[in-house]
């Protein structure tokens, strides 16, 4: 089946946006398009954004390799650098802590009615998108591909099979969302 998809941009471009729409929905359902409730998350008193996001880097995690495992599906890494990861992080962090809202929360309160989101987050999102293109040429060899680590896997990195990996993360991912849970927050 997943072979029929590989190839046909147009089949990509619509399982994409309609997986997003689905996404989308259920971040909304789960409050994570709130913005109490993100605030929440930044303040660490409400914790309901880092479940849902770890409920689905988990449930995407096993999904992943179990195709892979399967040959219906392969990697495709992405070369990084330090370079790019720390100022990528701290402009996000910055967006977030400003705004309230990440890429994919902004996007779901878009879809609710939130004109903060439209106007504050996809507007922002899509002038900071501009000015990158139009720096990246000059930051390219001198910032961004500093501390260059090449196109690799976290268990290529550790030299360790996908699957241990895998299974370490997926117990951590397990355990810290029973002890949220527990909590209460």
């Amino acid at each position: 089946m997943l072979e029929a998809i590989h190839g046909r941009k147009g089949l990509q471009l619509t399982l994409g946006f309609l997986l997003g729409i689905g996404f989308g929905f259920l971040l909304q359902r789960g409050g994570a398009t709130r913005f109490d409730v993100i605030i929440g998350q930044l303040l660490f008193e409400d914790f309901t954004v880092v479940k849902i996001m770890l409920s689905a880097v988990l449930t995407g995690m096993i999904g992943v390799h179990a195709l892979r495992s399967l040959g219906l599906a392969r990697l495709h890494p992405k070369p990084g650098s330090m370079g790019a990861i720390v100022p990528g992080g701290l402009i996000f962090g910055l967006g977030f802590g400003i705004l309230g809202y990440c890429p994919g929360t902004a996007a779901g309160a878009v879809g609710q009615g939130s004109l903060d989101a439209l106007f504050g987050g996809v507007l922002g999102i899509l002038i900071g998108a501009g000015i990158f293109a139009a720096a990246y040429p000059a930051l390219q060899k001198p910032v961004l591909e500093r501390g260059d680590f090449g196109a690799r896997t976290i268990p290529e990195i550790l030299k360790l099979n996908a699957w241990v990996v895998v299974a370490v993360v997926a117990a951590a991912i397990f355990a810290l969302l029973c002890f949220l849970e527990k909590s209460g927050v």
